[in-house]
């Protein structure tokens, strides 16, 4: 078994924590990137809201959702992003990608048969010490794109935060994913792994661990690329040979 160290142990960086608690690592690996994509697939129209709210929500029940296209110097991989049901987190996503954010950025942070994290912009440069302390620039703002609040502007503060969307009970499954934080309410911001096993302790709704992370997407191609980042060779959890973001694009 693994033990995580917890996020307040490393003060600034935003990890998927679990305080003190251990996880055991093994058979969860089993998913298939096959199955994983059929069932993200089945599930891309948005469902439509019935009753007063579903004249004015009928334009968007009408979208799909939409399809980021992550091509790294691995190889690339696609995600559906849950516009539908997680707006905030997913809007928030889309901006940073559409602006070139996360071009150029490293993997800074892998475990096998656990996650691959990503998106800290110290991460431009694969050795810095600083990789997993980073977020979009303070002040910086984005417009919802979907949900009841489309077209509300919210501005990321605190360190290029955003409010935590703890709101859709999307586990932590493989293949997923969630957003990373320092384990303080409302610290997350540029920077979400990719689950390889499933890992429900990382569930907000999970009392087990205190640990609350947010699932904004899921893998529908790809996933053995995002399995095999996992597995390159590593020191302190961070590849020896840097795997790089080239480009997100979001159709």
């Amino acid at each position: 078994e693994v033990v995580l160290q917890s996020a307040t142990q490393i003060a600034g960086v935003q990890l998927p924590a679990v305080g003190s608690q251990s996880m055991a690592v093994g058979a969860t690996f089993a998913l298939a990137a096959g199955a994983a994509a059929a069932a993200a697939a089945g599930a891309r129209r948005r469902s439509c809201p019935k009753g007063a709210a579903a004249a004015e929500a009928s334009r968007t029940c009408l979208r799909a959702n939409p399809i980021a296209t992550f091509e790294t110097t691995m190889g690339t991989f696609k995600a559906e992003i849950y516009l539908d049901k997680m707006p905030l987190t997913a809007s928030n996503f889309i901006d940073l990608a559409k602006t070139g954010f996360y071009n150029g950025v490293h993997f800074h942070r892998v475990i096998p048969n656990f996650m691959a994290q990503f998106g800290c912009p110290y991460a431009q440069d694969p050795r810095s010490p600083r990789s997993g302390t980073g977020g979009p620039e303070d002040g910086t703002s984005f417009k919802i794109l979907a949900g009841p609040e489309e077209g509300k502007e919210v501005t990321r503060r605190n360190g290029g935060n955003i409010p935590d969307e703890l709101t859709e009970k999307i586990t932590n499954a493989p293949g997923t994913l969630s957003m990373a934080n320092t384990g303080r309410p409302n610290s997350g911001g540029s920077q979400f792994f990719i689950n390889v096993a499933n890992n429900d302790f990382l569930d907000f709704f999970n009392p087990r661990t205190p640990s609350k992370h947010p699932v904004f997407g899921k893998i529908v191609e790809g996933y053995s690329l995002v399995q095999k980042i996992t597995e390159v060779r590593t020191v302190n959890d961070s590849p020896v040979k840097p795997v790089e973001m080239i480009s997100i694009t979001i159709d």
